[in-house]
């Protein structure tokens, strides 16, 4: 049996157990080695049975004295095994229910281990359905694996037991740990003190003592790390090896040009961006840049200024952007700024009908436009650009990688700029875009004023309606957020179209209450926006279509409904719907929090409106499987590592990964000088 073996090959699985396996991953004997623990407990030490106390967890050594198995009768087979267990001390009640297989191995005079919490029944010690080791005969206990040692607990699924989880990957080791090839050249283990990858796994899972098992996790976190970190590198060196067929050279009487068509003087923040892309613009490597800032920052200043630049040098540029709202508020944007100058806009969506779409494809091949602005419809096979140079994807998380290679592909090595609203924490930036080049916005247009966030409950509404309403009387719009569209029977939220009735006949009854939602066709969003933007409808009721792109000056109320139903990354995309001008703005969360987690959410947001502050909070909270939707992403799933606590390790494993990549660009191709195995192993990455 080799790494690769069918893990119902491994004795003791067969075709139903391993489908119960398959279910954790587990599909390989290679799978089944590498399922690693979630803790594990110090079962070295025994508890005397007279020492015992309630809801204590103990490990007890002794012999069985009596033994009783018995059925409770019922429609379904129900029984329950009970034997004593004498250590000399005192006795304790081991009770096993629905597994008459333990009379048989609980048979009186065995010696054996039970491990598990105890509780007081009938005036003494019990242990329900404890962990069991039946000791072998004489004193030789060095096979043990439920108790007298530091056991692994794993993770389990229906029909897995602990006890039969950790037997097979005690079998499985043997025969499979010496034949993994390790993915971490030897260098790279001696360098930092590593141990090799079958020791590792034989320590992670059965230990000799916790200094070994602290070696080992650091080992494999490490090993998970830096494989990552050589695909980016992978990737970013690949880039650099690239030659791009224009050069776009902004000098001082273009820049100014440019700057002359924003209405505004730009912050030191958008400065330094600016100038950093201008310097990618013009080298002969193709752009590969992330730019990301809280909302409101002004990224698409930035972007617009480098768009700009492409065209004054005849080529053409394409702004993706997820969804038909922010895809429009960035055309009417653009529009704005380029208002009698000879730029060439073209807006390109889903909704547009078939002869205007023709037109503006004819139009994009021709080089008549030179600035396509567009959702997922950019993308399609039949659009295509007669120079496109630059490329800018905004809110990049929403799109997956294949989406942006896609756009990519209709240029010739197109400069990339990715855009995120949402401010990435330091640690998953080297994950998810470890290779980019990376641009931050951490400053603020001047004028802008914090928005106050306040949390409440049912019984606040009254008094916040009545806030709400002088607030209207003033002049202000309101966003009224709600997490569904309709009413729905399984989830008792309030819904978009049954609320904005409730709300207009006996809330706001003296003025409009308008309605925005994703199942809206095109024009009817429109319609909805701009009388919202006019005023004719001041208060709008929406559900998150509104989370970005949305631009209304006069918006200084923000109401959510259900605020515990949304992340905490949506919350403060949400927030920056207000506050855009220089009036004081308010966010409402309307909230019935239970968890811990949820309530964490809504605090941590009313606590601070720094963007990065949220996303390190919000990466503690879900962890990086869900931050960002990386699952969505093609970020591999981390086992062991975790972005928090092993940032420092992160960092060591990002720097021994672009050394190997610098010092051996051979890691581009298969068998490379560093070793098959390090080769083959990031031939299987995503990358």
């Amino acid at each position: 049996m080799g790494p690769d073996t069918p893990v119902q090959f491994l004795r003791g699985v067969g075709p139903g157990r391993a489908a119960r396996l398959a279910k954790l991953g587990i599909r390989t004997l290679a799978d089944l080695v590498r399922h690693f623990p979630r803790t594990h407990e110090d079962r070295r030490q025994t508890t005397r049975i007279s020492d015992l106390r309630a809801e204590m967890h103990a490990t007890v050594r002794g012999h069985v004295v009596t033994l009783r198995s018995r059925g409770l009768g019922g429609r379904r087979a129900r029984s329950v095994v009970t034997a004593t267990v004498d250590d000399g001390s005192g006795t304790v009640a081991a009770e096993f229910w629905n597994q008459p297989w333990r009379a048989e191995q609980l048979a009186p005079g065995a010696a054996v281990l039970l491990s598990g919490r105890v509780t007081w029944e009938r005036g003494g010690p019990c242990l329900t359905s404890p962990e069991v080791e039946v000791l072998p005969e004489g004193d030789e206990e060095e096979n043990l694996l439920h108790a007298g040692r530091i056991v692994p607990i794993h993770p389990l699924t229906h029909g897995i037991y602990a006890t039969g989880m950790r037997a097979l990957v005690h079998r499985a080791l043997p025969l499979v740990a010496d034949a993994l090839e390790d993915p971490l050249p030897a260098g790279v283990r001696r360098e930092r003190d590593l141990p090799d990858l079958a020791s590792a796994l034989r320590e992670v899972h059965f230990p000799a003592s916790y200094e070994t098992l602290r070696a080992a996790v650091r080992r494999l976190k490490f090993e998970e790390l830096f494989l990552l970190q050589v695909a980016l590198a992978r990737r970013r060196l690949r880039h650099a090896t690239e030659d791009k067929p224009h050069v776009v050279v902004v000098d001082e009487r273009l820049d100014a040009r440019i700057r002359a068509r924003f209405p505004f003087v730009l912050t030191d923040a958008q400065d330094r961006c600016v100038k950093e892309i201008a310097d990618d613009l013009a080298a002969p490597r193709p752009m590969n840049r992330l730019l990301q800032g809280d909302v409101g920052a002004g990224k698409t200043v930035v972007a617009a200024h480098g768009m700009l630049a492409v065209v004054a040098h005849r080529l053409q540029a394409a702004l993706l952007a997820p969804t038909e709202i922010l895809a429009e508020q960035h055309h009417a944007t653009l529009s704005r700024y380029l208002d009698g100058s000879q730029v060439r806009l073209g807006l390109i969506t889903g909704s547009a009908r078939s002869k205007q779409r023709r037109t503006t494809l004819a139009a994009l091949a021709a080089h008549e436009i030179d600035i396509a602005v567009g959702t997922h419809a950019l993308i399609q096979q039949d659009v295509t650009f007669a120079a496109l140079a630059l490329v800018i994807v905004d809110e990049q998380h929403k799109f997956g990688v294949l989406q942006r290679a896609a756009l990519r592909e209709k240029g010739l090595h197109p400069d990339m700029l990715v855009m995120s609203a949402t401010p990435i924490p330091r640690t998953l930036t080297m994950t998810l875009f470890g290779d980019l080049d990376v641009s931050v916005l951490d400053e603020l247009p001047p004028g802008r004023r914090p928005v106050e966030t306040v949390l409440c409950r049912e019984g606040d509404r009254r008094q916040a309606y009545d806030w709400v309403r002088r607030e209207i009387a003033r002049g202000r719009r309101v966003f009224h957020v709600v997490p569904l569209v309709e009413e729905s029977d399984e989830l008792p939220l309030r819904a978009a179209v049954q609320f904005r009735e409730e709300l207009a006949q006996h809330v706001f009854r003296d003025v409009a209450v308008g309605l925005l939602h994703g199942k809206m066709k095109g024009a009817e969003k429109d319609a909805a926006m701009e009388a919202f933007r006019r005023g004719e409808t001041p208060v709008l009721v929406c559900t998150s279509v509104v989370e970005v792109g949305v631009d209304v000056p006069e918006a200084t109320v923000l109401i959510v409904e259900h605020a515990e139903r949304f992340g905490l990354a949506q919350l403060h995309q949400l927030r920056g719907r207000i506050g855009r001008g220089n009036l004081a703005s308010r966010m409402i969360c309307f909230h019935d929090a239970h968890t811990d987690e949820a309530r964490a959410r809504l605090h941590a947001l009313a606590a601070t409106t720094d963007g990065f502050r949220i996303a390190e909070e919000d990466l503690r909270i879900r962890g990086p499987g869900e931050f960002l939707g990386t699952r969505q992403s093609g970020v591999p799933e981390l086992r062991l590592a975790n972005l928090i606590t092993d940032a420092p390790l992160l960092a060591a494993a990002r720097r021994a990964a672009f050394d190997l990549v610098a010092r051996d660009p051979g890691l581009l191709g298969e068998g490379a000088a560093t070793g098959h195995a390090l080769a083959r192993t990031l031939s299987s990455l995503r990358d």
